[in-house]
């Protein structure tokens, strides 16, 4: 199990008192910056960097801003002397225990309710959901564990994808590199010296090991976080306090999700829920495993299914879901195979179909589906349907809870009424907002 979530799982459900104040905000926008990878990511650090009285605050603070710099030195340093030692410079380039320690225990010290850092949990990592799995802790320790998440989710992105460490799914997932060529020590080194370089501007004590995370992610081809964003409402004005209140005008002011989604979800706002038993049809998808085959005969069968729920009425939307997976690296992305398939071939109205694009697994096929439930603004409290195959259907009711408790460090769902062999109800969860610190393409 994950160590990190799971731990403090029990202190999400044990808090009852503040728990009530620590739920997310179906009106909150995320805040984005100029790069998705790095904020669905690592979105404490996001924060830390868009925000400028906040990134004042961190960057003039002297025992923060000497752990930057030591942190600095430390990676300048392995560039003169590691040479070919590759886990010379990944442990220079990642965050210590000692430092990771360190820096929440100066972020607990300078917190107060009233200063920036105050205000940084109370409206945004609160009501973003993003950490909700320690939305029952008090804030000052809810600040400390976010940022204790994002640091070791770093670190994990630079052992995977610089160190060549096995991923979770290492047949999907692993590094596009062979970490004993003789030439790969020298592309690290420059990682390296580019990250350290372009960590001056920044002036924060976390860039370096941040963009060089970033960088390992780029240089491997995986920023399919990234994919078809933005896939929700973002905010789109800077950040330039958190003195006043947020306005309805900050709200309305918010991107318009990208043109993937945008049929839908503008359709989305004139559905009379009452009118439908099920909020939508989830579509798993099933990759091919021959490389020039854009559409598996299976995801085709599913489709189909979902078709006929649809064309009954039950739900206003087909959702189908599933990232660019199988085979390694393929260049075809399942939900968007599946969502010409049903507009192209089965007639389906682009605006009944929903795409969720960075799912890598059946965990977070229904994860994803919850978390855009949630962020579009569709009801929770309404069951969705999951229409796939008979395997995968009953993989889903009765193996996926317990696999999700293990790789997410909860369940994402509730299991409804099964419908058929095929098909089964399941209630979203907004604890599915929650970001895995351990799978970087989706998190």
């Amino acid at each position: 199990m994950k160590s990190l979530v799971l731990t403090l799982f029990i202190t999400f459900s044990g808090i009852a008192s503040f728990a009530q104040k620590a739920l997310p905000d179906p009106q909150y926008k995320l805040v984005i910056g100029n790069n998705y990878v790095a904020s669905k990511n690592y979105y404490l650090l996001t924060l830390f960097t868009e925000v400028p009285a906040l990134k004042k605050m961190l960057s003039t603070d002297p025992v923060i801003s000497k752990i930057g710099k030591d942190k600095e030195a430390r990676l300048a340093e392995a560039i003169k002397e590691c040479g070919k030692d590759i886990g010379c410079y990944i442990r220079a380039a990642q965050f210590s225990e000692a430092e990771i320690a360190q820096v929440s225990s100066r972020l607990g010290e300078l917190y107060q309710t009233s200063n920036e850092l105050g205000k940084l949990v109370s409206k945004h990592l609160i009501p973003s959901g993003t950490y909700q799995l320690y939305g029952g802790s008090e804030p000052r320790e809810l600040l400390s564990k976010a940022w204790e998440q994002d640091a070791k989710a770093v670190n994990h992105t630079i052992a995977v994808y610089g160190g060549g460490k096995k991923p979770n799914y290492p047949l999907i997932d692993s590094i596009s590199f062979n970490i004993r060529d003789k030439a790969y020590p020298d592309l690290v080194a420059l990682n390296a010296q580019v990250s350290l370089s372009e960590a001056k501007k920044d002036l924060l004590f976390f860039s370096s090991p941040l963009l060089f995370a970033l960088h390992c992610l780029e240089i491997n081809e995986r920023n399919q976080a990234a994919d078809y964003e933005p896939m929700i409402p973002v905010r789109d004005k800077p950040l330039k306090d958190f003195a006043r209140q947020v306005k309805q005008s900050d709200y309305n002011s918010a991107s318009a999700v990208s043109t993937l989604n945008k049929a839908a979800f503008e359709y989305s706002k004139k559905v009379k829920w009452s009118q439908y038993k099920y909020t939508l049809i989830l579509v798993p998808g099933e990759g091919p495993e021959e490389r020039d085959t854009p559409l598996s005969a299976g995801g085709m069968l599913r489709c189909r299914l979902a078709a006929l729920q649809y064309q009954q009425g039950l739900a206003p939307f087909i959702m189908v879901s599933g990232g660019a997976v199988h085979p390694y690296k393929t260049k075809y992305n399942e939900a968007l195979e599946m969502k010409k398939f049903l507009i192209d071939v089965l007639q389906i109205p682009e605006h009944a179909v929903l795409a969720e694009p960075h799912a890598r697994h059946t965990t977070t096929n229904l994860r994803n589906c919850a978390r855009l439930i949630f962020r579009y603004g569709f009801p929770m409290d309404k069951p969705c349907i999951s229409s796939t195959s008979k395997y995968q259907s009953y993989y889903i009711t009765d193996v996926v809870p317990a696999r999700s408790e293990k790789e997410l460090g909860y369940v994402p769902f509730k299991n409804g009424k099964r419908l058929s062999d095929t098909e089964a109800e399941f209630y979203p969860l907004a604890v599915s907002l929650q970001i895995d610190f351990d799978e970087p393409m989706d998190p």
